[in-house]
């Protein structure tokens, strides 16, 4: 028997079928009339009362800036005169405007500083302790954030006191300091300092809260790895924390700049219904311009620079959270 004969054969494999075609593209799914508009239907309602409560004052306000409209024209003794731009121009060629602007620019920045600052160290703080002293600290932050502008301004005005606070009488107790009648609001940046520490104190619930909900969503196993990689608390808080809280602190700081940069009632109420000079801020030029000196088109016209400042602030969010969006 020779060799060739011993040798088994090589299997041969079968050869392989052609694939299936393609499936044919579903065409795509109809959408039922009218699913194009039912989200405007459901915002119809919000919407129009936004317009009755918001369109018709800024019109209104519009049409103010642009005319000579005092006392005469409000009972109707004379008619209301147009006066193009005059308005605008005296009130941007006004040296006391613009320090008011700055005075309000410094004021918002301080405050929102001091807020998210703040809301963030209480937030993070919360991470930390036991259930039932975040709940404590919860309905705490949730009873001050409750309580109504005027009543926490009445507050803050009788701990200031000169003759009857509180606060003077505390601190008098500490050597070497002497604050017994000392008047917080005899100058500017001191009663401006005690207006801030208000607005900060009515306004750190609301970041806190929000924070706190931000941070539930950290992933801790990137805090782990992160830590594993030798980061410490600062570090794993700036590589890994901030990142993803960004868009939360994004909205928390444009909301705050908006807020406080139209802080009216703790100032009034602070100064008895007539802020001095030194503690005007944009609301309140407005309010004195137009209902003290009684031009009601030149306070028109400042609250309405107000308005498209704060629509400055707005573009920004807008565009950082497009950003945020496009990098998502």
């Amino acid at each position: 028997m020779s060799a060739a004969d011993t040798t088994t054969p090589a299997k041969v494999p079968p050869p392989r079928s052609a694939p299936p075609p393609p499936a044919p593209p579903r065409p795509p799914a109809k959408r039922p009339s009218g699913a194009a508009g039912t989200p405007w239907l459901l915002l119809a309602p919000c919407l129009l009362v936004l317009l009755l409560v918001m369109g018709y004052p800024l019109v209104r306000l519009v049409t103010l800036s642009f005319q000579k409209f005092g006392q005469s024209q409000l009972w109707g003794f004379q008619p209301a005169e147009s006066v193009g731009f005059e308005n605008f121009t005296n009130v941007l060629g006004d040296g006391e405007f613009w320090a008011v602007v700055l005075r309000t620019i410094v004021f918002a920045a301080g405050c929102v500083i001091f807020t998210m600052v703040l809301g963030m160290l209480i937030a993070l703080l919360l991470q930390r302790v036991s259930g039932w002293v975040r709940t404590l600290v919860n309905v705490a932050l949730v009873a001050s954030w409750g309580m109504p502008v005027i009543v926490a301004t009445t507050v803050f005005k009788w701990l200031f006191d000169a003759d009857y606070g509180i606060l003077n009488a505390v601190l008098s107790k500490l050597p070497g300091v002497e604050l017994i009648g000392h008047n917080w609001f005899a100058s500017g940046p001191q009663g401006l300092a005690v207006i801030m520490l208000l607005v900060v104190w009515g306004a750190v619930p609301f970041v806190v809260i929000t924070l706190s909900a931000g941070l539930t969503q950290v992933p801790k196993e990137l805090e782990e790895a992160a830590r594993l990689d030798g980061a410490g608390a600062w570090g794993v808080f700036r590589y890994v924390t901030l990142p993803i809280l960004k868009p939360i602190i994004v909205m928390l700081t444009t909301l705050s700049v908006i807020w406080d940069m139209g802080v009216f009632p703790q100032v009034f109420v602070m100064r008895n219904g007539h802020p001095e000079a030194e503690f005007q801020l944009l609301t309140t030029y407005s309010y004195d311009r137009a209902f003290v000196v009684n031009d009601y088109g030149q306070g028109s016209a400042i609250a309405l620079i107000t308005v498209l400042l704060l629509l400055g602030v707005v573009a920004v969010y807008m565009r950082q959270m497009l950003k945020i969006g496009d990098v998502e």
